[in-house]
């Protein structure tokens, strides 16, 4: 691991304890009652999982950015996850219609995995075997726009005002009364993606020297194509699963670790991993010490900062194309 993987593991250590304790109630697990059953059944699963699923997001960000050369690639813009939200959306129609909406806890994550498998099936379909950067790109925004208006047409015919409050409040993301059955649901499912980004990590620096170098030198792009959309499914798919959709952390990760790197794709997948941990499960923290009504969805929280942090990019990138053309 290089030196941005273990500065971000190193925060990551000194985060995870903190967090334990940050709350509306800061604990004192030397006199706070029942300290022991708040950390280990409420504080400690919504700790990992927002180390899980912020793990999940910074690597397929790393991961997309290298594969598209586009510093503005982010994992959510692929299909993936809006697939993932229309099947969550889903199980709030079909569950009361199946009678098993009270009866399986399961049931929205598992909807939701089945909409992101869908989703990856479809890109897989569109995209062929060719390979086309251009033609897995545009496919992914057909499918993110397809699956966000049949979401929109879900909620506006959604049976009931309870049903549709339901569904707004869950896509607004958070990781509010998550427990341990989250965890072991997207802990492995991230893992395995992120295994997929590091199997094709050395593919993903040869594109840098462009696609017929790259194939000179062994990449076979149906082949990164199929590593990188199972990768994506797993770890987007997951997240959403457990936690709804959580904007910007893909963006804005990698563009934290890229200086402290050699700025090669697989020199990212990892150190982003950690330091999308980190970010989520900050945010996480600071939405729970904040002195609002109701607890603030972090969704919300990582959209307020994840959209300056765009402006900024684009301005910089503005300033940079206009100092190279003068």
């Amino acid at each position: 691991m290089n030196r941005a993987g273990w500065i971000f593991l190193g925060l990551l250590f000194v985060a995870l304890p903190l967090s334990l304790l940050a709350g509306r109630v800061w604990i004192d697990p030397a006199t706070t009652p029942n300290a022991a059953v708040i950390l280990a059944e409420l504080r400690l699963p919504r700790a990992l999982l927002a180390v899980t699923v912020g793990a999940g997001l910074g690597a397929a960000g790393a991961a997309m950015q290298g594969y598209l050369r586009n510093p503005l690639a982010d994992p959510g813009l692929f299909g993936i996850a809006p697939g993932a939200a229309l099947g969550a959306v889903a199980s709030f129609w079909f569950g009361p219609i199946l009678g098993i909406w009270a009866a399986s806890v399961w049931l929205l994550p598992a909807f939701a995995l089945v909409g992101a498998a869908g989703a990856m099936g479809l890109l897989a379909l569109i995209a062929g075997r060719t390979g086309g950067i251009a033609l897995f790109t545009l496919a992914g925004m057909m499918i993110a726009s397809l699956a966000g208006a049949l979401t929109s047409l879900a909620i506006s015919f959604a049976p009931n005002a309870f049903a549709m409050s339901e569904i707004v409040t869950w896509l607004m993301g958070a990781l509010t009364d998550r427990s341990w059955r989250e965890v072991c649901l997207a802990a492995p499912l991230t893992l395995a993606g992120i295994a997929c980004f590091w199997i094709v990590r050395r593919d993903l620096d040869a594109l840098i020297l462009g696609d017929a170098a790259a194939r000179s030198l062994g990449m076979r792009p149906e082949i990164l194509q199929a590593w990188l959309i199972a990768g994506v499914g797993f770890t987007v798919g997951s997240g959403v699963a457990v936690a709804g959709i959580l904007g910007f952390v893909g963006l804005i990760v990698p563009h934290l670790v890229r200086p402290l790197t050699d700025r090669k794709p697989s020199s990212l997948i990892v150190p982003s991993a950690l330091a999308g941990a980190l970010l989520v499960l900050v945010a996480d923290s600071i939405v729970r010490i904040l002195p609002t009504v109701t607890e603030l969805r972090l969704g919300i929280a990582l959209s307020l900062v994840g959209a300056p942090f765009f402006l900024w990019l684009l301005l910089r990138m503005r300033r940079g194309s206009a100092g190279q053309l003068a």
